[in-house]
């Protein structure tokens, strides 16, 4: 209009500000009402919805990008503020009955029988093995019919928790975990030849060789020897597969690069949203099978034989 809203500078110019209308959009994710600013000349070009548009194809894109990559809401208001010189701000502190509450994401990283990773989130305050059932019924309900082995590192109650909804699910403790945990009790100068040790563990061919070589960790291994020698069971190509916990690891590291930016959130939605779009972004490289998983696929179908769905 050339002047600010409600300036003097607008009388007697020969148009000005007439009120809003209403206009409904649609988008990917529903229908939304928004106001479009008129003049009484009829000259005002809307520019992020333009005329006659009723969709928002095309900003909608630009802002989901913008998620995926890990831009923090701010600077995609920035962004948007640039390119078309739209105002639109957010709140960028996010609380719950007035106080900051910490949550924790848990992912869940799967291989299915095409030797693809797959992906999953859930968000929780607290963890605890109804928790842990939860999302295994969740699983369940999604269409995941059977676990093999569970590779994970040891939550109080997710053993329990995994068998509550799959059973015949056998649970492997990660050997990487593992290690890290004994090494606290090495003095730094021993740590070296210590690892050099443990790798005979559980490098060994066999169970028994195994049992051989941990002698002299007995105190500190007992406890949960037999979650963490499940993968003997199995020969090299499955075993690679469920020893560690590295791959989901790496997916947490990738994650943290998107949100990195964003110390806090609005809501859980918000969480939601963020995760989902770096994983999208994140499984763009996932574009074939795991190493080996022909060899691999050949032996789970002798190894599970009565639970394998070719």
């Amino acid at each position: 209009m050339g002047y600010e809203k409600n300036s003097i500078e607008g009388n007697n110019s020969g148009n000005s500000r007439n009120g809003y209308r209403k206009k409904t959009i649609n988008s990917d994710y529903g229908e939304c009402e928004i106001s479009i600013p008129r003049d009484r000349n009829g000259e005002f070009e809307p520019k992020v919805i333009e005329k006659r548009q009723t969709r928002t194809d095309e900003i909608e894109q630009k802002i989901m990008a913008m998620y995926a990559k890990g831009m923090s809401q701010r600077d995609i208001e920035d962004t948007i503020r640039e390119i078309y010189g739209v105002e639109d701000s957010q709140t960028l502190i996010s609380r719950k009955d007035n106080r900051i509450v910490n949550k924790c994401v848990y992912s869940v990283l799967g291989i299915n029988m095409e030797g693809r990773k797959e992906i999953g989130t859930w968000i929780s305050e607290n963890e605890s093995t109804s928790f842990y059932a939860s999302i295994c019924a969740d699983l369940k309900k999604r269409g995941v019919e059977d676990i093999f082995v569970a590779c994970h590192n040891n939550l109080t109650g997710l053993c329990e928790a995994i068998n509550s909804i799959f059973p015949k699910t056998k649970n492997q403790l990660c050997i990487v975990r593992q290690i890290r945990n004994s090494c606290k009790f090495v003095p730094y100068k021993n740590r070296k030849a210590v690892c050099a040790e443990l790798e005979n563990i559980y490098g060994a061919i066999s169970l028994d060789d195994a049992e051989f070589a941990k002698e002299e960790f007995r105190e500190k291994w007992d406890k949960n020897l037999a979650k963490i020698t499940v993968f003997f069971e199995y020969p090299a190509d499955i075993r690679k597969i469920i020893y560690t916990t590295n791959a989901v690891e790496s997916y947490h590291r990738a994650v943290r690069k998107f949100t990195k930016s964003k110390s806090i959130f609005p809501t859980d939605d918000s969480i939601r949203k963020v995760i989902y779009l770096s994983a999208k972004e994140i499984s763009k490289k996932w574009t074939i099978p795991i190493h080996d998983w022909g060899l691999a696929y050949a032996q789970l179908s002798i190894y599970f034989e009565d639970r394998f769905a070719a």
